[in-house]
């Protein structure tokens, strides 16, 4: 059973009262048939949605990190409680998109750790994986181009003796997303009820709550103070490619050799 998702938008345009759908990336196609039905029946999967964005729904100028934290900690909490669906446009649907990936192979990881399914269904979870994670990459890159057509059509170039971060603003966002669906777990294991949430158990959970929380400020902090500098042309931003060489027949020896 192969299942396909895909998220169309319409929106209503200020200058006229027609609707006009716009298409986005579609979530990688996944085969999920060697899946038992209990596995396949999780909510993992992007389902199809139709949704009205409002009368000008308009682009940001610059990526708003406290909108990004809010959107993360939102969907992740709402996914846990029906299908996944993206209902932003423009930055905040690629936002959402790459957080729906990572979302989805957080819950893949765990079943690919679990000791009760087969050798049959783990290579299956494996599959997913590979999917979902060239899907998450390629998001982060189109984060980065949205940066990048930001700052062409804004003209803004970098300085004489601009430097350069190691890492961009669509990795950094990936990272806040992965902290999210962390934090939104440990905090899930406050509620367990079974023998094993003991005292030490909410202890530990609690001081890593802590520590996080720590994290996803700090480098939400740096992330804002890193997209100020790129705006002022202090700091040089360039989207990296990923050229992922496994999921490419080309390029994987073990894919090109077996033809």
């Amino acid at each position: 059973m192969f299942r396909r998702s895909i998220t169309v938008y319409r929106s209503i345009e200020p200058s006229c009262s027609a609707y006009s759908e716009r298409e986005f990336t579609q979530a990688p196609k996944v085969d999920l048939s060697c899946l038992d039905s209990g596995i396949r029946g999780r909510k993992l999967f992007l389902e199809i949605s139709f949704k009205t964005l409002p009368p000008g729904d308009e682009e940001p100028t610059m990526i708003d990190v406290s909108q990004v934290l809010d959107l993360q900690a939102r969907t992740v909490s709402l996914w846990h409680q029906q299908p996944i669906e993206n209902t932003y446009s423009g930055l905040w649907q690629l936002v959402c998109q790459q957080h729906a990936f990572n979302y989805q192979l957080w819950h893949q990881e765990d079943i690919a750790r679990s000791v009760d399914v087969s050798d049959q269904e783990i290579a299956c979870v494996k599959r997913a994986i590979d999917g979902f994670n060239q899907a998450r990459n390629d998001t982060i890159e189109k984060i980065d181009d949205w940066l990048t057509a930001q700052l062409a059509e804004r003209n803004i170039h970098p300085k004489s003796g601009a430097r350069q971060n190691t890492e961009t603003p669509g990795s950094a966002i990936d990272r806040l997303s992965i902290m999210a669906l962390r934090l939104y777990h440990y905090r899930e294991q406050l509620e367990r009820t079974d023998a094993d949430a003991d005292a030490e158990h909410l202890t530990k959970v609690r001081q890593r709550i802590a520590l996080c929380e720590e994290q996803r400020d700090d480098l939400s902090r740096s992330l804002t103070e890193l997209l100020q500098a790129i705006m002022a042309g202090e700091r040089i931003h360039k989207t990296y490619r990923q050229m992922k060489m496994y999921n490419d027949p080309t390029l994987n020896p073990y894919l090109y050799q077996s033809k």
